[in-house]
């Protein structure tokens, strides 16, 4: 029995409209580290162009959630600018080398980023 498409479209819809600030910054999270496992499998079956559009897709998620940083938060949101800078900087070699480990390498760090974010309460 499958389920209707647009049950899981409204489904979606509700948790994105009814999730805290902290709660959606982790789905974003969720969903570059699945675009970049989906990257560095595609790299690693040498199709680039699947490659190509995984990564377009996380560094979407990475320039938005670095747009998105409230710059007043002083040392915190330099360090979040300064990482997000480094795992676009990283994410540009591994895509003109086809290198794996790179992908890895940034989607370990938003691992560990996504369960920072999950330990803050929802406001």
């Amino acid at each position: 029995m499958s389920v209707p498409l647009a049950s899981v479209q409204t489904y979606r819809q509700n948790s994105v409209l009814s999730a805290s600030p902290s709660e959606l910054v982790v789905e974003l999270y969720d969903g570059a580290r699945r675009f970049l496992r989906d990257a560095a499998k595609a790299m690693d079956e040498r199709e680039v162009e699947r490659a190509h559009n995984a990564l377009c897709r996380a560094e979407r998620i990475l320039i938005y959630l670095n747009e998105v940083i409230d710059d007043d938060g002083g040392e915190i949101a330099q360090n979040l600018h300064g990482l997000y800078a480094f795992y676009l900087e990283h994410l540009s070699a591994a895509r003109a080398t086809l290198d794996r480990t790179k992908v890895d390498a940034v989607a370990h760090m938003l691992g560990d980023l996504r369960d920072a974010w999950q330990q803050v309460p929802a406001q």
